[in-house]
């Protein structure tokens, strides 16, 4: 139970940041502030450090982790793209990632209870993950 916890709760964090990442890509052409950016990139920065010591997690494993839904990748990038047709600005954009950070931190808190048996380390890392959305929400509040 254990072991099958741990996978299924590392399979959901490499989605999340997957997804994460992919939607800091789709938007990054669109931004103004350099402040922005910077945080962007930083939080980017910080999802790829956190992927590398969970890949290293998956294939202790043998497990090849797990691409996020493509029904909800289509639609954040439905979401992304017409929000940014009708408004493109930093406002919008803070908007779209803040929306993001807190489906991530949901989704996250829920893995963790659901997955209750996971092993400290897997939790560890879906904890860390959790904390790297609110921040990035809370570092693009500014621009809101």
């Amino acid at each position: 139970m254990v072991e099958q916890d741990t996978i299924k709760l590392l399979r959901e964090c490499d989605a999340g940041i997957k997804m994460g990442v992919t939607a800091i890509d789709e938007v990054m052409d669109y931004v103004k502030d350099d402040r922005l950016k910077d945080s962007l990139d930083d939080s980017k920065d910080r999802h790829e450090k956190l992927r590398m010591e969970l890949q290293k997690e998956l294939d202790s494993y043998h497990d090849d982790g797990k691409d996020p839904n493509p029904m909800a990748k289509g639609m954040s990038w439905m979401k992304t793209n017409m929000k940014l047709v009708v408004n493109e600005s930093d406002s919008t954009i803070a908007d779209l990632i803040t929306d993001g950070c807190n489906m991530g931190v949901k989704s996250l808190s829920r893995y963790l209870n659901q997955y209750k048996a996971a092993d400290e380390k897997s939790k560890d890392i879906a904890k860390k993950l959790i904390n790297n959305e609110e921040h990035l929400a809370m570092a693009v509040r500014q621009f809101l």
